[in-house]
C-alpha cells in the first residue's frame, strides 16, 4: 500500500513540475522590410497563426513585433522563421 501511495505521490509532483515549466513569455522580434502600411497587418497575421501565439503587436514606426506566447507550444526561431517568409526577416531584440 504505502508503495502504491509514493507511486502516485512521484507521478503528481512529475505533473506539477511539468505544468510547472510551461510559461508565457513575451518577446520582441526587429522586422525588416516593413514600408507600407499593410505590412504590420502581415507581420502580426504571421505570426499569429502559430500555435501557441497568444497576442502580438506590431509597431511599423519602431519595426517591432511584440509577442507573447507559450513556450511549450513554440519557439522564438519559429517566430522568426514565420515572418522571414512572409517576406519580413526578423530577429529577436535582446
Amino acid at each position: 500500500m504505502k508503495s502504491i501511495i509514493a507511486l502516485m505521490s512521484v507521478g503528481a509532483m512529475g505533473l506539477v513540475s511539468a505544468m510547472a515549466s510551461a510559461a508565457e513569455r513575451t518577446v520582441t522580434l526587429a522586422v525588416e522590410n516593413m514600408t507600407c502600411d499593410a505590412c504590420p497587418y502581415i507581420v502580426k497575421q504571421s505570426l499569429a497563426k502559430i500555435s501557441g501565439v497568444e497576442n502580438v503587436i506590431v509597431s511599423f514606426e519602431l519595426k517591432t513585433a511584440t509577442v507573447t506566447y507559450d513556450d511549450q507550444k513554440t519557439t522564438t526561431d519559429a517566430l522568426t522563421s514565420a515572418t522571414t517568409q512572409a517576406g519580413y526577416p526578423s530577429r529577436v531584440i535582446p
